[in-house]
C-alpha cells in the first residue's frame, strides 16, 4: 500500500481528483468529514444510546456519544504524532502532494468520532439481540429466502457495517449519504470483509466484517481507491486493513479500558482502592507523587490518573504503530496495536475487572434483558407489516404501526433481503429511550 493513494481525498460521485495541495487550508477535505458527522442526526442519536449502563440517567456516565468524543481526541492526537514521523520517513508525501501531519489527526479523529455511528441500542446486546431475533427468533422462518451471505448480515447484526451503511447509503435525493472522503471511510473500516467466510484467520481485520451485502459495490470500490490488498479468493471479498484504521482501533481501545473502568469506579460498582491500584500499575512512571498526594478527593485523583493513563498508552500506541509501519503497508500486521502493547497485562486486568464488576452487574444484565425484549418486539411488529405491506396485505394495525416510521424510512424495497435489512437498520438507528418509548405504545408488556 502506498501512502498517497491511503490518504485520497476522493469522494463517492466526484467527477474529478481532488489533489491534496490546491485544497483550501481553512476548510480542509479531511476536516469537512468531522464537520459533517458531528451535524448528522445518526451522530447525535448517541447522546441516547449506551456505552456501558443502558438506560443510564446518571450525568457522569458516558453515552456512545460522550465516549466517541472522547476516543475522536486521542483518535487526532495519535494520527497527528504518527503523521509527523511518516512525513519526516516519506517527504515527497509533503513537498510533492502537499500532505501536513493535522491531515492523519484529521481523518483518524472522523473516523473515531464515527466509529460507533452504526450500533443498535442497548449496547452490544443490541447487535447480539438483532442478530438471534434472525437466528433463533421468529426471523428464523426468513432464512430460506436469503443466500448464505445475505442470511449470515442479519444473524450476526454488525454494528461495523451497520455504520458504514450509514455513513454512505444513498436514499432518494441524498446520493452518498454525508459523503466522507475515501481516506476516512479506509480508517473507519476496522473489518474490511464480507461476514462470511466467518472468522476465516487469526488476522485482527478478519475478526468481524465491515459491510452488508447491499453495499458490497460501493466498498470494493472505496477499497480498490485506496489500493488495500485483497486477501480473499475466489466468490469471497476482504482485504488489509488500512494503515490508519489500527490508529482508530488503539484510540478506541485506550478509551473504553480507562473510561469503562472509570465509569465503573464512579458508579460505586468498583471500589476506589482496587481502582487505584490497577491504574497505578500503568502510570507508575510518569506519576508525580507530590501532585497525587495532595489531591483531596476521589474523582480529582482518578481524573489525574486516567489522564497520565491514556498519555501513557498513546505513546505506547504511536510506537508499536512506527516500528511495524513497514508490515502494516504490506498487510503483515495480523494484530491489534494494543496486543503489542508494554501494558497489554495491565490493560487485561483492568478489563477482567470491568468485566466482572461492571459488565456483569446486576444493574447492567437487568437493562440488557429489557433492552432484549424490546428489540425483539420492535423487530417482528415492524418487519411484519412491512412486509404485509410489500405482498399488498396490510392490515389497518399495519398502516398505522408504519406511520411510525420516520420519512426517510420510507422507502420501497423489492427484495426480502433488503426490506428485512431496511427494518434492522431501522432499529439500530433508535436511542435507547425512543425504543423503550415505541416498545411500551405498541403494547409490550415484557
Amino acid at each position: 500500500m502506498q501512502w498517497e493513494q491511503l490518504l485520497s481525498l476522493r469522494r463517492q460521485g466526484d467527477k474529478h481528483k481532488r489533489l491534496r495541495k490546491e485544497e483550501d487550508e481553512t476548510r480542509l477535505g479531511f476536516e469537512v468529514d468531522y464537520d459533517r458527522i458531528i451535524f448528522s442526526s445518526s451522530f447525535r442519536s448517541l447522546q441516547d444510546k449506551t456505552q456501558v449502563i443502558p438506560l443510564s440517567k446518571t450525568d457522569f456516565v458516558h453515552t456512545r456519544l460522550t465516549h466517541s468524543l472522547e476516543v475522536s481526541v486521542v483518535g487526532r492526537s495519535i494520527g497527528r504524532l504518527v503523521g509527523k514521523k511518516v512525513l519526516e520517513k516519506y517527504p515527497y508525501l509533503k513537498e510533492i502532494h502537499g500532505y501536513q501531519m493535522n491531515d492523519f489527526g484529521a481523518i483518524v479523529a472522523a473516523a473515531s468520532l464515527s466509529h460507533d455511528i452504526g450500533n443498535p441500542p442497548f449496547g452490544h446486546s443490541g447487535e447480539k439481540a438483532i442478530g438471534e431475533y434472525f437466528s433463533i427468533g421468529k426471523g428464523l422462518k426468513y432464512k430460506e429466502g436469503l443466500t448464505a451471505k445475505q442470511w449470515q448480515d442479519l444473524c450476526d447484526f454488525e454494528g461495523n457495517a451497520n455504520g458504514f451503511s450509514v455513513l454512505t447509503s444513498s436514499r432518494p435525493g441524498i446520493s452518498g449519504s454525508i459523503r466522507l472522503t475515501y481516506a476516512t471511510l479506509g480508517a473507519f473500516m476496522k473489518y474490511p470483509k464480507e461476514s462470511l467466510p466467518k472468522k476465516p484467520t487469526k488476522n485482527i481485520a478478519d475478526k468481524k466484517y465491515g459491510f452488508f451485502q447491499s453495499d458490497k459495490a460501493f466498498f470494493q470500490e472505496v477499497a480498490s481507491e485506496l489500493g488495500l490488498i485483497p486477501n480473499k479468493t475466489g466468490d469471497d471479498i476482504g482485504y488489509e486493513r488500512h494503515p490508519l484504521a489500527y490508529l482508530v482501533e488503539a484510540a478506541d481501545d485506550i478509551c473504553y479500558t480507562i473510561i469503562d473502568f472509570e465509569d465503573g469506579i464512579n458508579l460505586g460498582l468498583v471500589s476506589e482502592d482496587y481502582a487505584l491500584e490497577y491504574l497505578i500499575k500503568l502510570v507508575k512512571d510518569t506519576i508525580d507523587s507530590a501532585k497525587y498526594n495532595v489531591l483531596e478527593s476521589k474523582e480529582d485523583r482518578i481524573s489525574y490518573l486516567r489522564a497520565l493513563a491514556i498519555g501513557s498508552l498513546i505513546q505506547d500506541a504511536v510506537k508499536i504503530f512506527l516500528e511495524n509501519e513497514p508490515a502494516i503497508l504490506e498487510g503483515k500486521f495480523p494484530y491489534s496495536l494494543m496486543d503489542k502493547s508494554k501494558y497489554k497485562v495491565q490493560m487485561d486486568e483492568i478489563i477482567n475487572l470491568s468485566a466482572k464488576n461492571v459488565y456483569e452487574s446486576k444493574e447492567v444484565i437487568e437493562k440488557e434483558l429489557t433492552g432484549y425484549q424490546i428489540i425483539n418486539h420492535l423487530l417482528d411488529v415492524f418487519i411484519t407489516a412491512y412486509n404485509n405491506q410489500y405482498d399488498d396485505k396490510m392490515t389497518n394495525y399495519d398502516k398505522l404501526l408504519l406511520k411510525l416510521l420516520p420519512e426517510r424510512h420510507h422507502q420501497e424495497k423489492n427484495t426480502l433481503y433488503e426490506r428485512l435489512l431496511h427494518i434492522a437498520h431501522f432499529v439500530s438507528l433508535l436511542t435507547d429511550g425512543k425504543a423503550l418509548l415505541y416498545s411500551k405504545i405498541l403494547g409490550n408488556k415484557e
